[in-house]
C-alpha cells in the first residue's frame, strides 16, 4: 500500500469560458503534477466539482487522465453519493481497469448514523473490484463518521485500505493514529493540518493545494515522512498564506484562482459556485510572488 503513502492531489476539473471541460488544460495539469513529484492522482472528487459533472463528462475527464498519464502515478476515482444503491450501481458499470482505488464519500444531507454509514459503506465494499479510501469530511456532509466507525470499516473489509480524513479535528486524527491497524492509512484531507498528521504516522495528503506548488508541497510531505520536522516546517510556513486564501471564499474558486494565475488553467467554475473575486485573484499573486512561483 505505499502507492498512497506521500502526496496525492484532489484534481481541479478545468473549464474552458463557456463551461465546456478544458481537457487540454486537464492532461498539462497531470504531467505538471508528475513532473514535480506528486505520487498520485485523485479524479472527480469535491476540488474536481463532481456534483456538477455529467456522468459522460465523468467517463471523458478519466480518459483524458489516464491518457495524460500514461501508467505513470496510480489513479484514484471519486465515486461516492448519499443514495448506497446508486453509489453501488456506477460502481458495478463503471471501468475500472487503469484505476488503482475509489475515493467514497461519507453520506451526505441524509444525516445516517453511525450504522448507517457502516451499512452504506459495507455495501460499496462488497461491490467493489479494487482498494477504497474512506472519505470523511464532516463540514460539507454535516455527519461525522467517528474513529470507531472507521476502525470496524478497516477491521472488516480487506479492500478498505485507507480513509482521507478532513475533519479538521486533530483529536480525532490522533484517535485514529493511536487505534488503526498496522496496515490502515490516515491520510490527511486538510492542508492547514498535514504536517502534523504525517509526524505523527501518517500516510500523507489528497492535497488541495499540493496541485499548483508540487514540488514545494510534496518536499514538506517526504520531508514530514521522514521525520525531519523542522525542515519541512520551514516549507509549511512558507505555504501557510496561500493555504488559508484558497479557501477563504469557496473550494476549487479559490485554487483556480492560484492555477489561472500559474497559466495552467482558467479560473471559471460551475454554478452554484461562483469564481475568486477579483482581490482573493490578487491576494492569491502577492503570495505566489512571496514563494518566489511567480515572476
Amino acid at each position: 500500500m505505499t502507492k498512497f503513502h506521500g502526496t496525492g492531489v484532489a484534481i481541479i476539473t478545468p473549464f474552458n469560458d463557456d463551461l465546456t471541460i478544458d481537457h487540454t488544460a486537464l492532461a498539462n495539469l497531470v504531467d505538471f503534477n508528475i513532473e514535480n513529484g506528486t505520487n498520485y492522482i485523485v479524479i472527480c472528487g469535491t476540488t474536481g466539482e463532481s456534483v456538477t459533472i455529467t456522468k459522460h463528462e465523468k467517463q471523458a475527464i478519466v480518459k483524458t487522465i489516464i491518457t495524460a498519464n500514461q501508467g505513470r502515478v496510480p489513479l484514484v476515482l471519486g465515486i461516492g453519493g448519499n443514495n448506497t444503491a446508486t453509489t453501488v450501481e456506477e460502481i458495478m458499470t463503471t471501468d475500472l481497469s487503469s484505476i488503482d482505488a475509489l475515493l467514497s464519500v461519507s453520506p451526505y444531507y441524509s444525516k445516517p448514523t453511525q450504522e448507517g454509514i457502516y451499512q452504506h459503506f459495507k455495501a460499496i465494499a462488497e461491490a467493489s473490484p479494487i482498494d477504497i479510501i474512506l472519505y470523511n469530511v464532516p463540514g460539507r456532509t454535516s455527519s461525522n463518521m467517528s474513529p470507531e466507525t472507521t476502525l470496524r470499516l478497516a477491521l472488516d473489509f480487506k479492500n478498505i485500505i485507507a480513509v482521507k480524513e478532513a475533519g479538521n479535528n486533530v483529536h480525532q486524527y490522533l484517535k485514529l493514529l493511536r487505534d488503526k491497524p498496522d496496515d490502515f492509512l490516515i491520510i490527511s484531507g486538510d492542508d492547514d493540518l498535514v504536517l502534523g498528521v504525517v509526524l505523527a504516522g501518517g500516510a500523507g495528503v489528497i492535497s488541495v493545494l499540493g496541485q499548483a506548488v508540487p514540488k514545494q508541497f510534496t518536499k514538506m510531505i517526504n520531508l514530514g515522512l521522514e521525520g525531519r520536522a523542522k525542515e519541512a516546517y520551514k516549507i509549511h510556513f512558507e505555504l501557510m498564506d496561500l493555504t488559508a486564501l484558497i479557501f477563504s471564499e469557496n473550494n476549487p474558486a479559490g485554487i483556480k484562482a492560484v492555477l489561472e494565475a500559474l497559466g495552467l488553467s482558467k479560473s471559471t467554475v460551475r454554478l452554484p459556485l461562483v469564481m475568486a473575486t477579483d482581490a482573493l485573484k490578487e491576494n492569491t499573486k502577492s503570495a505566489l510572488k512571496t514563494l518566489g512561483a511567480l515572476d
